[in-house]
């Protein structure tokens, strides 16, 4: 019987052990310790930022960077409703209110021909999302945010690695988060960081994550902070991680050229667009199901992969139809009919660079049975 393939296994076949040990040996296991400092540094070269600041999570790295740039009660943040919940949940922790935008079939990333119709007196800012690994446009976004006087924050989480332009993802606006949860092509298992361009900025953050006590002055605390910080063994395992970037991205990229070309004639089955302009980064490989040509639902498809040891997810809910949100945006008359179709629609496959190319044919070959045993029956009712 063939082992189970799970949609995401990490890397951490370098010197991510050593590092761990060279940290605990120390005994600097907790906020501070030289893992920290060196991963912010080569962190921030990564992504050709001039600073980056760990953080415990991706969803703290959104809070705290909402934080620092002072919004408020009765504020508006535009975001993509097609993305991970943190993205909108961050918005409520400052108690402001997520207005949901449709995303743009050519990038599946928030559609700047639509952030113009739900801009508002309330609204301060825009998240844009680089979802699955593809950059948005982020031009039209940073101009229609500065004509209108707002802030851009880029939620980079699973796009370590990506290029708009030949710009990185993290350099493409004045704040970007980052998530290294245990999926995430770099991780620590948690872990985030946020990357900022304006010293004031960044000063205001770092006194922020460790309980607003003054970088300067020990025990004087300023303002009301948080404990946000990560761990020197976190940065140890993220140190690791980034020695091998390159090799890390560039397998990931063989696993999804294997995919698309094992799956280029299946019926129905299609592939995460990548704009012209655009170096997606290959976190999970995804595929969209039209269920006429390929004679299933994406849900069915979903059932028989795992019956045959496969492992996948879904694509994010639209966050303007879950409980949280759906109130709200019903009152605003949301409608994103590209964001509800891509979500009922869309798989992510098994995507890990520890996956062999056997791995990834196997995957293959289970979509493309279960296309042919479809098309089968519909042969012999049609008969």
């Amino acid at each position: 019987m063939n082992e189970k393939i799970p949609v995401a296994i990490p890397d951490l076949s370098g010197n991510e052990e050593r590092y761990v040990l060279e940290a605990l040996r120390s005994s600097w296991i907790s906020s501070t310790g030289p893992f920290i400092q060196r991963f912010e540094r080569d962190f921030a070269a990564m992504c050709d930022a001039p600073a980056a600041i760990g953080v415990c999570n991706g969803t703290v790295a959104l809070h705290l960077a909402l934080l620092a740039l002072d919004v408020r009660p009765g504020d508006e943040v535009l975001v993509p409703s097609l993305t991970y919940i943190a993205t909108a949940n961050a918005v409520r922790y400052v108690g402001a209110e997520p207005v949901f935008v449709d995303v743009d079939p050519e990038t599946w990333c928030i559609d700047p021909a639509k952030l113009e119709p739900a801009i508002t007196p309330r609204t301060k800012g825009i998240i844009p999302v680089h979802l699955y690994g593809h950059p948005a446009d982020m031009d039209a976004i940073n101009h229609i945010a500065g004509v209108h006087g707002l802030w851009v924050v880029e939620d980079a989480a699973e796009a370590h690695g990506a290029r708009y332009k030949g710009r990185a993802t993290g350099s493409l606006a004045p704040v970007a988060t980052f998530s290294f949860y245990g999926n995430k092509i770099l991780t620590a298992g948690e872990g985030g960081a946020i990357t900022v361009s304006d010293p004031r900025l960044e000063l205001r953050m770092r006194t922020l994550r460790g309980q607003g006590m003054d970088p300067q002055r020990r025990y004087y605390f300023p303002v009301t902070g948080y404990n946000f910080r990560i761990t020197n063994l976190a940065c140890a395992i993220l140190c690791a991680q980034l020695e091998r970037t390159e090799q890390i991205l560039s397998r990931r990229r063989e696993i999804f050229a294997t995919y698309r070309k094992a799956l280029a004639d299946v019926p129905g089955i299609g592939f995460q667009p990548v704009a012209p302009w655009a170096e997606a980064a290959p976190w999970l490989f995804c595929i969209t199901v039209d269920e006429k040509p390929f004679g299933r639902s994406r849900d069915e498809l979903m059932s028989s992969l795992a019956d045959a040891g496969v492992e996948t997810r879904p694509f994010f809910l639209p966050l303007h139809g879950l409980p949280p949100f759906r109130e709200q945006s019903s009152k605003r008359g949301e409608v994103l009919p590209i964001t509800d179709q891509l979500a009922a629609s869309g798989i992510n496959l098994p995507t890990y660079s520890g996956m062999s190319d056997a791995d990834v044919m196997r995957v293959a070959d289970c979509v493309r049975r279960a296309q042919r045993a479809t098309a089968r029956v519909a042969k012999k009712r049609a008969a």
